[in-house]
């Protein structure tokens, strides 16, 4: 304290106890302010001092705040915290992830998709609890394995580094084993055959919830735990196998439905509104009543729009209000309890307002990474060990991702990096167990061996093959027939 007091980079604030300070039956507190405007206080008694104000200790959080912190009052008393490490100021506490604003926390817009994704892996990082949690599945018994395990953590335990085991193999999880995981799982837990999500149109293969979930007893408790899995991915920068519908994002971001995004989930149905919209259904003789038909599992039920919608006749005049509330309709279809039941989940893990400044796609391309594979970038930001970029095996191996279609591509990217996803910058983004790692091309082997993978660091083993339909074969070999880690 004394130190700081003479230092000449502080200005001494008030020379005598402060009498908004803690009275003087306790110990003698006393204000001061820095050149930059910032208060500190001083304990004498004990010789200590701090950045939190002691009148709101136990009224905020009495946790210390992470090195580099200062918690600031505004004009109003309402509290706001500065990260003098990146000269940052938010209203969310970094200790606890909540804003000391109602509406959530006020995050400055921002254009650049890059940097939101950026600044929302910063707030991670501060919610990121210490060491690990260790997640142990089977291949056969993915989906119950998986769901035992994480609803029987504490949801901030989910924010622990991931170790995930599959018994009998012999990958170590330094990230890779961990992306597999993830890609897998949500290739089980999103199949519509287990009649808790289902595809939005017949020709749109994107997902929503299936409102026929309930003839499975358990679903809600598999909803939540879907809810967990799904903030999970997001958390920890993995990618999912498949993709929402443009209204479930919207719903996930708290941002509200326009009737342009019933056209991404059922073309058809959008287009008669819009004819309703444009067209006097007066003159065309068209007799409806403020309710709709639904069918669920063969059974045909009445669903009205208002109170006694079914008595209540569309007219030019009310016709707005019909469309809107039957657009609300197709877009929630009754599966509010399915919908509260995932939130819960999710927001015990990642509270959504963390999700704010995004907009759907961002979202989509966050969760699912891209899905066209650039053959131009993968080249630029491959990297090689004991191979060189002229090297025959590097030019046959290139020539056949060229003939290759972006399924197999696909294959081949999964094989080696444990998913087919890309982040958000592509090859050059591909991150390994210690940060950033490049695609890698590693000299190693016999030529009668099978090509392997290393997940974990990106990096495809390729043999000296003697011929370019011996690499073709071994290569398509390799992704096409082996599984799990340890491959030999």
């Amino acid at each position: 304290a004394k130190a700081l007091i003479q230092s000449p980079l502080f200005l001494f604030a008030l020379c005598t106890t402060s009498p908004e300070l803690p009275p003087g039956n306790g110990p003698p507190w006393r204000r001061y302010g820095t050149m930059n405007s910032g208060m500190y206080f001083v304990q004498h008694t004990t010789r200590t001092t701090q950045w939190e104000d002691p009148r709101t200790q136990g009224l905020l959080n009495e946790k210390p705040l992470p090195e580099g912190w200062e918690m600031r009052f505004t004009v109003d008393g309402i509290p706001y915290f500065v990260d003098h490490n990146r000269r940052a100021t938010t209203y969310i506490d970094p200790r606890t992830g909540t804003s000391s604003l109602e509406n959530g926390p006020q995050i400055t817009y921002v254009r650049d998709f890059k940097a939101k994704v950026q600044y929302f892996r910063f707030w991670c990082q501060q919610l990121s609890m210490p060491q690990h949690i260790k997640i142990t599945v089977t291949r056969k018994t993915l989906f119950e394995d998986s769901f035992q395990q994480i609803m029987s953590f504490n949801a901030q335990d989910l924010r622990r580094r991931l170790w995930i085991i599959f018994p009998g193999e012999e990958g170590l999880d330094y990230g890779g084993v961990a992306r597999e995981w993830f890609f897998l799982l949500s290739h089980e837990v999103l199949n519509p055959m287990y009649c808790l999500f289902e595809y939005a149109g017949k020709d749109n293969y994107c997902l929503q919830i299936n409102p026929a979930s309930y003839i499975n007893p358990d679903h809600l408790k598999y909803f939540k735990f879907i809810g967990r899995f799904i903030a999970m991915a997001l958390f920890h920068g993995k990618f999912i196998d498949t993709g929402f519908s443009l209204p479930f994002y919207k719903r996930m971001l708290n941002k509200p439905w326009a009737l342009k995004d019933l056209e991404s989930i059922d073309t058809e149905f959008y287009n008669s509104l819009i004819w309703i919209k444009e067209n006097d259904i007066e003159e065309c003789g068209l007799e409806m009543y403020f309710s709709v038909d639904k069918e669920i599992l063969g059974e045909i039920t009445t669903h009205e729009l208002k109170p006694d919608g079914g008595e209540v006749l569309v007219t030019e005049e009310n016709k707005g209000e019909y469309i809107r509330l039957v657009a609300e309709w197709r877009l929630s279809r009754g599966v509010e309890e399915q919908t509260q039941a995932f939130f819960e989940g999710f927001n015990e893990v990642l509270p959504q307002q963390y999700l704010q400044y995004f907009d759907a796609k961002e979202l989509e391309v966050m969760l699912c990474g891209m899905q066209e594979i650039d053959l131009t970038d993968w080249q630029r930001n491959t990297i090689y060990r004991h191979y060189a970029r002229s090297s025959k095996q590097v030019l046959w191996f290139w020539q056949l991702i060229k003939e290759m279609d972006n399924e197999k591509r696909m294959r081949l990217l999964q094989f080696v990096t444990g998913t087919c996803r890309l982040p958000v910058g592509g090859f050059a983004d591909l991150l390994g167990s210690n940060g950033p790692q490049k695609f890698c091309i590693e000299k190693v082997g016999k030529e009668n061996w099978l090509p392997r993978s290393h997940t974990c660091f990106n990096r495809l083993d390729l043999p000296p093959y003697k011929s370019y339909e011996q690499l073709k074969e071994k290569l398509m070999f390799a992704i096409e027939e082996t599984e799990g880690f340890g491959q030999e």
